[in-house]
Order: structure tokens, then sequence, then C-alpha cells
């Protein structure tokens, strides 16, 4: 008959193994130059900020966040597909072929911006909501359209809008057959091209395959628990999927008790989550609230919290 340890001892090698779960304070060190931060950038739908800001109003974002972070590349995760009457992808470009759950605009809203961006040296990873949409035809038809531009590292898809009316709220899981056959498809039309799948909840991920896929997290409504936050983001998320890469999308609404209270924002959340992983990473701030920190429109110079 198998030994049951007495329950006091459960505890304590059960403290004794998360123990860095309730000893680290989550402050900046800025004494320690953080060299992990591969890209540093901002997220963009056509959604989540009104007016939609010139390509120059994304340049000043986007390369304050990089200047943030030294080495790092400046980048943006670009939303081209976005979910539309609950089980289609609208993509924002014009097409003269139909597809099953998949909407096209009559002009194309992205060319101005990806232009300007393969020539000031900005990357971006190109993003879609497929809803019910075949997620290979989409990556087909956004990369066959946008390929040709120096800027585009890849492509990513939110898995909390796959297949998201059969799965309310959440999504649809993704199994390890879809993931490789997903980063095979991207890396058809570049080698160098690199997939990412974001969500909040790792157990959404695929449950063995890693490849070269980026791991996004999304997570939000936090409130005013940085604590929470940073373990969730650095432990429950970054350490699960190590060595990949790992991607953070900060600056929610929801956590503004959180953010309003720093300095430097983009810089003091970033800073901690990266000290605190082995793997290189992204940090991005939410266009939902870009405005409010960093220098988007002509009359705002710098980024501070409020």
């Amino acid at each position: 008959m198998k030994r049951i340890a007495p329950v006091w001892a459960l505890v304590f090698l059960l403290l004794l193994a998360c123990g860095r779960l309730f000893v680290e304070k989550f402050t900046p060190d800025y004494a320690v130059e953080v060299k992990n931060v591969k890209y540093a950038g901002v997220r963009s739908s056509s959604y989540g900020i009104k007016p939609f800001p010139d390509p120059e109003g994304w340049r000043r974002a986007i390369q304050t966040m990089q200047g943030y972070f030294k080495g790092s590349t400046p980048c943006a995760i670009w939303i081209v597909g976005r979910m539309r009457q609950k089980t289609s992808c609208l993509l924002e470009f014009p097409s003269e072929t139909a597809y099953d759950n998949i909407i096209f605009l009559d002009a194309d809203k992205h060319e101005p911006y990806l232009d300007f961006f393969d020539r000031c040296g900005i990357r971006v990873f190109l993003q879609v909501e497929p809803a019910n949409a075949d997620v290979g035809t989409l990556m087909d038809l956004v990369l066959d359209r946008y390929g040709r531009h120096p800027c585009v590292l890849g492509f990513g898809i939110d898995v909390e809008w796959l297949r998201e009316a059969d799965h309310r709220g959440w999504g649809a899981r993704v199994n390890d057959d879809s993931a490789r056959a997903w980063e095979s498809r991207v890396k058809s039309h570049g080698a160098g091209y690199r997939l990412f799948l974001k969500h909040w909840d790792r157990e959404w991920m695929p449950p063995h395959y890693r490849g070269d896929i980026i791991f996004v997290n999304d997570s939000q409504e936090y409130k005013d628990d940085f604590r929470k936050m940073a373990n969730e983001f650095i432990h429950y998320w970054s350490d699960y999927f190590r060595p990949n890469t790992v991607f953070f999308q900060i600056g929610y609404r929801s956590d503004r008790p959180i953010w309003s209270r720093m300095p430097t924002p983009p810089r003091d959340i970033g800073t901690v989550f990266a000290q605190h992983i082995s793997q290189e990473c992204g940090v991005f701030w939410v266009d939902f609230t870009m405005r409010e920190v960093l220098p988007v429109d002509d009359d705002l110079k710098t980024g501070t919290a409020r």
C-alpha cells in the first residue's frame, strides 16, 4: 500500500515548488539591461482606436515602444481580418473570388500602411479572427496579397475567435495536427515566416506540438492586482511554452488600475515580464488605450498614463 505523506508535508512541498510565486515582488530592475525583448510595438485593429491613426501616428507609437527596450525590433500585431456576423471573417481588402465564411471589403485598408512600414523599417505580424472560415485559405489569401512586403514577418490566429459561434466566449481548442499543418502552410509562403497563436488560456494551445510557433498571451481583467497578472504571464504562460518565443499583449482598459499608476506603463510592465523569463519575447500595447500612453498624434509628443 502506498504511503501517504502528512498534509503539512504536502503543503510544504507545494510551497517549495511554487516558492517564487510567493516571494517575487515584480518590480522592474532598470540596473539590469533587458536583452530578451526581441519585438516591441503595438496591436492594431480597425475597431480598437478611433480615429484610426495615419501611418506616421503608428510609426511614432511603435518606435516609442521600441525605444523602451534596447535592441528590440519595432513591430506591430496588425489585424487584417476580423470576425463578422458570428461565422464569417471579414478580410479588409477586395477579392474577385468568393469563399465560404469569408467577406471582403471593396477597397484595401492596409496597403498604404504596409508600404510605409517597408520604408521606415517597422515589422508586422498579420493576424486574423477566423470565425468559421478555413484557416489555411485565410493564410493563403492574406500572404498572397501582402507577402511581397518586406515588413511582413508572419501570420497570426486569435484562437478566441476560432469557430467562436460554436464555442462562445472562448473559441475552439487547437490540436497538434492543426498547429503543425498551419505552421507548414505559413512557411510554404516563405521559410522565414512564423506562425503565432493567441489566447489567454494555455489549454487552448496545442498540447504537445511547439515547432517554431510564437505563443501570444492577451489576458486581461486583473483590476489592480499586478502580482496576479505577472504570475500568469510569467509562470502560467511563458514558463510553460519555454523555449518558444512568447508575446505579451498588454494595456487593456480593464487593467487601467494597474498601469495608470506606473510612470511608464509599457516599459514598466514589459521589463518585469522580460526579466523573469529566459526566452525571447515581444511586448505589444493594445490600440484600445494607445493614445493614453504613446505619442500617436501631432499634439501628443510624449505618452504618459492618465
